[in-house]
C-alpha cells in the first residue's frame, strides 16, 4: 500500500526544501562543476529523443533489399 504521504514522509515539497536541495548540490558539486553536470543530462536527454524519434524505415529498406528472395523454379524446366 503505497501513498503519497508514505513517499514523501514529510508531505509536500516546499519552497524550504527546494532550497535546501540547490544548496546541498551546490556544497556537493561546487558552482563549476554544475553548468558542465546539467550540459551532461541535456546531450543525454537529446541522444535519448533523437533515439526514440529516428525513422527506421531506411533500416527496413536496407535489410529487404539485402535479402534476396529464393529464386522461383519455373515449372516448364523441370524433365
Amino acid at each position: 500500500m503505497t501513498t503519497l504521504a508514505m513517499l514523501l514522509p514529510m508531505g509536500v515539497i516546499g519552497p524550504t526544501q527546494i532550497v535546501l536541495i540547490v544548496v546541498l548540490i551546490v556544497v556537493l558539486f561546487g558552482g563549476k562543476k554544475i553548468p558542465e553536470l546539467m550540459r551532461g543530462m541535456g546531450r543525454g536527454v537529446k541522444e535519448f529523443k533523437d533515439a526514440v524519434n529516428k525513422d527506421y524505415s531506411d533500416d527496413i529498406t536496407a535489410t529487404n533489399e539485402t535479402v534476396k528472395p529464393e529464386a522461383k523454379k519455373d515449372e516448364n524446366t523441370q524433365a
